[in-house]
Formats: C-alpha cells, structure tokens, sequence
C-alpha cells in the first residue's frame, strides 16, 4: 500500500530489453534506497513496481512485464526519464494523502494547463466509463500523488473532465511542472468510491430489472418506445 505522498523524483539511468519484458535502472534522491530490500515495492508515477536489484543508497532496477508495458507511460520511458516514487507505506505510518494499490486503473490526458498566482491548474480529460467515480472534492490519484478533485464537468457519453490544483511546493516535489497538454498520466481511482458507486448502480439497475415487464407494458399501452433491452 501507498500514502499517494511522493517522496521525490527518480530518473531513468539505464534500460535493457529482454524477451517480454523491460528492465529499468532508476536513479533515485540520496538516501532513498537506504534500508531498501530486493523483492520491495515501489510506486514509480503511480505504478507498483518490485525492486529487482540493487546499487548504493540511491539506485534500483524493476523488471517491468509487457502488459504494463501497454497500459501505461512505462513503455515510453527513455534514459533521462522523470517519474514520482513513493516507498510502500510502513505499518502505522500517517497517511498524508489517500491509500493506494499502486495498480493504474486507466490513461488519461492533460487537457489544459492554467497558472494563477502561485498556482497551477491542470484539467485532465477522463474517458468513460470513468467519471462515474470522480467527484469534486474527492480523492484521485494521478502518476502516484494524492490530490484532491476541484472541479469536474461530465459528458453524455460517460467521458469528462477533472482540475486539480497545486501549489509551488507539489510541483517541487513531482514531475507535474514538466507535463504539457497533450500529456498522458496514470489514474488510480479512489477505491472506497467505487465501491459506493458500484453498489448503487447494481441496486438501481436490480430494482429497475425487476420493474422493467410492467414499465413496458405501461409504455406499450400508451404508444412510447422505452427502447431495447
């Protein structure tokens, strides 16, 4: 488990192809590996990744699979690469953010970028069906970090939009401030969220089933078309 509180920025000193699989070498800040044991975990912009071997107190390698490979920024990594990286979360340490799996559950993209005084606004673009699960004033996570929704905007087909808003400190301490429009991030959803969201909506279309040969039967009498099943 992670807090979603980035602990610094690791950069891609080396990567090796192997058959089904990429290797990385990441550099991380002085002191970050200390006490870092092989077959650890991870969260490099937000993707739990297991140390495979290890150099000093500031590099690892991880072995990253095909599939991650695909369904994430991984794959489009070069030498010189910047991504967030947060340790697994200790017993009975303090959650600064939100916890989090470290498993992406989709791309999004870098809609817009506004900067007001000491600030900076980024909208993201959400495809569907995912905006069921985000709401102002919630939790997301976005390349590892804890941030909160400001605002979100949907549309009819089940796609939408977030901003989230940060401070001089957050960008200091996350690749955000080298993210352009048009830039791709990893999404982890809130998971207590979803599970709310989901109950609901399996209760709803339950109850709505169960009503669904009268409701139609009512519309046939009355010439409507409710549509198909």
């Amino acid at each position: 488990m992670f807090t979603g509180i980035v602990q610094g920025i690791a950069q891609v000193a080396r990567i090796t192809d192997k058959e089904g699989l990429r290797s990385f070498t990441l550099d991380f800040p002085d002191g970050f590996c200390r006490d870092l044991e092989i077959g650890a975990s991870v969260a490099c912009d937000g993707v739990c990744l297991t140390v495979t071997a290890l150099d000093g107190d500031h590099r690892a390698d991880f072995d990253v699979m095909l599939q991650s490979l695909n369904l994430t920024t991984l794959g489009q990594l070069d030498v010189g690469g910047r991504l967030n990286v947060e340790r697994a979360a200790k017993e009975g340490a303090e959650i600064g953010g939100h916890p989090l799996s470290g498993h992406v559950d989709f791309m999004a993209t870098v809609a817009s970028i506004r900067q007001p005084a000491n600030n900076h606004v980024i909208r993201i673009a959400v495809p569907a069906p995912w905006m069921r699960y985000i709401f102002p004033k919630g939790y997301i996570a976005v390349n590892g970090a804890s941030l909160t929704v400001a605002e979100a905007g949907r549309h009819p087909d089940g796609s939408g939009w977030f901003e989230v808003w940060l401070i001089p400190e957050t960008l200091r301490m996350t690749t955000f401030a080298d993210k352009g429009e048009g830039a791709p991030v990893h999404i982890e959803i809130e998971r207590q969220t979803q599970v709310m969201v989901d109950t609901i909506r399996d209760a709803v279309a339950e109850k709505i089933g169960a009503l669904m040969p009268a409701l139609r039967l009512f519309a046939q009498e009355r010439g409507l078309d409710l549509g198909a099943e």
